[in-house]
């Protein structure tokens, strides 16, 4: 199969599991949630330890792999929340910004430079930022100070700040440390799972109530749905990436942010919906410009 046709699946996939998980969250808690996704996830992963490389967890790129799905899974239920919080025509398009905020992060590490194309690229991230929070008052400088303000783009930002961390962490796994993408996208499930457990508990003992079969009998058909989703447009991502060019490979997949937000927008009835797709568009461009230039 060609990779851009494994890309365009990967991302109609990302964009389904995007808009089944606004639906769960609807009446489901983000943690729960997260935590009941990261199980099935698991479960459905096994497979792939049979095809994964052999590796020993006392490895350095191991330790950082655990460490760099802590993280991934802070950044989800970030997103899960934020999500929960905001329409997905509004939250879903602000995901796009994580290919500028990993060049900046290269401008400061010394040895790295940003180049020309990638200015441009940040400032077409900036302009559809800028649209997609246009009408949340009336000053110039109004949509930036709300966008900082609410809620669940905080829950956003918060997440887009360790995606950026985390985006430079799996270059250096699957570059520098060579390990196989179908052993990462195993064991990376089993560290998520375990990451999630982990914040379950904490919270239990900290006098939370954490209800996890309520969520199970509520939403447990649409996370089951989710994570066969997801599961695809990973695998499909992965073998996208090994038969093709990386940055045209990660353009493609980020269309699934216009299709989930114009789909799910549609479905969910959200509003400005015309003003928010066009903004989507003008973000993808200026992420396209970063990712292959």
């Amino acid at each position: 199969m060609n990779w851009y046709l494994l890309a365009l699946i990967s991302a109609l996939f990302s964009a389904s599991a995007a808009i089944v998980e606004k639906k769960a969250l609807i009446k489901d808690k983000a943690l729960n949630f997260s935590f009941i996704l990261a199980l099935f996830n698991l479960v459905l992963s096994v497979p792939f330890f049979w095809a994964a490389d052999g590796v020993s967890l006392f490895e350095p790129r191991m330790y950082i792999l655990f460490a760099k799905t802590f993280l991934g899974a802070l950044s989800f239920l970030f997103i899960m929340k934020g999500l929960k919080n905001m329409q997905i025509s509004g939250a879903l398009p602000l995901l796009v910004l994580t290919p500028g905020l990993v060049a900046i992060a290269g401008y400061v590490i010394p040895g790295h430079t940003v180049s020309g194309a990638e200015w441009i690229g940040m400032g077409l991230l900036l302009a559809g930022t800028y649209a997609l929070q246009l009408g949340q008052g009336k000053g110039i400088l109004d949509p930036f100070k709300l966008f900082i303000k609410t809620k669940g783009r905080i829950y956003i930002l918060i997440a887009l700040g360790i995606f950026t961390l985390t985006s430079i962490l799996d270059k250096i796994l699957l570059s520098g440390y060579k390990l196989n993408p179908v052993t990462f996208f195993a064991w990376q499930h089993l560290f998520l799972f375990v990451h999630f457990s982990i914040f379950v508990i904490v919270l239990y003992l900290k006098g939370e109530k954490i209800n996890l079969m309520n969520s199970v009998k509520i939403s447990w058909k649409w996370i089951l749905l989710v994570s066969i989703f997801t599961i695809i447009y990973r695998y499909t991502q992965i073998e996208a990436v090994k038969a093709g060019n990386v940055a045209m490979v990660l353009s493609l997949k980020r269309t699934s942010v216009f299709f989930a937000a114009v789909i799910g927008g549609t479905l969910f009835k959200d509003t400005n919906l015309l003003r928010k797709s066009i903004a989507t568009v003008i973000m993808l461009a200026g992420a396209a410009v970063i990712l292959i230039y």
